[in-house]
């Protein structure tokens, strides 16, 4: 834990846009770059800095879902997304869309890789940070 005032009084205030700006790049990514991917290293990336300035035991208050969760819970529906092609008479991960147009399968795809990226870098963070205390 790094024990700067400047440090923590930031992290506080971004922590919240950090994670806002990764959904908006989450939903931004069907259309222009973004995507899942990115989303969810920009949101990791605000949950490791709170973690940084107020130590893991805050971060874990602050995540109410353990990471390891979050990474079954993103492939499970990134699973789901890629067998919904079969349902529609294609391949595996082909897209079905509603009959709208603007929602699909490859959004629900795009939102597991947010959350496998976000818990799969979160658990990095916490073992790193609980072998040091």
């Amino acid at each position: 834990m790094i024990k700067s005032l400047i440090l923590r009084a930031a992290t506080t205030v971004l922590l919240g846009l950090m994670v806002l700006f990764s959904v908006f790049i989450l939903f931004r990514g069907h259309n222009e770059p973004g995507g899942g991917f990115i989303g969810g290293l920009i949101a990791s990336t605000a949950f490791a800095l709170h973690s940084l300035s107020h130590g893991p035991r805050a971060m874990r208050r602050l995540m109410w879902v353990v990471p390891r969760t979050t990474v079954a819970a993103g492939l499970g529906l990134a699973l789901v997304s890629g067998l919904l092609g079969f349902a529609g008479g294609g391949a595996f991960l082909a897209s079905l869309w509603s009959p709208g147009g603007s929602v699909g399968s490859p959004l629900f795809f795009d939102i597991g890789v947010y959350l496998v990226v976000i818990g799969s870098v979160l658990t990095i963070v916490q073992a790193l940070q609980e072998e040091d205390e």
